[in-house]
């Protein structure tokens, strides 16, 4: 589970973000009934000089293939709709880094984007705030 970075200084600063991934990451965890083996939490898209969420989504993904893990299912939570960053990075870049490092199977699981169920849902969501 892929979700954006942000440098640690927020984090230190007190912003709850980094947590809330946690929370998101354990609950999307146990509604897949996924053992706490078969999942991890990463943070994607950093950069500049700061130091940055950890740990990194490339750097486990190449770490993982190195291990010898040849399969992985990746999903970014953290978006209700996939952009062109996510896509760029998540489905291409880091599927191609994977690949190289030895994994043989790479497999971006989409964000809800523009189907019917999510749209209705988002829509009941922003009533309730209306």
């Amino acid at each position: 589970m892929s979700f954006h970075g942000m440098p640690e200084k927020t984090r230190d600063a007190g912003d709850p973000y980094f947590d809330r991934c946690q929370t998101t990451s354990r609950l999307l965890a146990e509604a897949l009934s996924l053992s706490e083996d078969r999942w991890i939490m990463t943070f994607q898209s950093r950069f500049g000089a700061a130091k940055w969420l950890e740990p990194c989504t490339d750097q486990t993904l190449k770490d993982l293939a190195q291990q010898g893990v040849t399969s992985v299912d990746l999903i970014c939570p953290g978006f209700a709709a996939d952009c062109l960053e996510t896509l760029e990075e998540i489905a291409i870049a880091n599927r191609e880094l994977f690949l190289e490092a030895g994994g043989k199977e790479y497999h971006y699981i989409p964000a809800l984007n523009e189907r019917e169920d999510h749209i209705a849902g988002l829509v009941g969501m922003v009533g309730e705030w209306a």
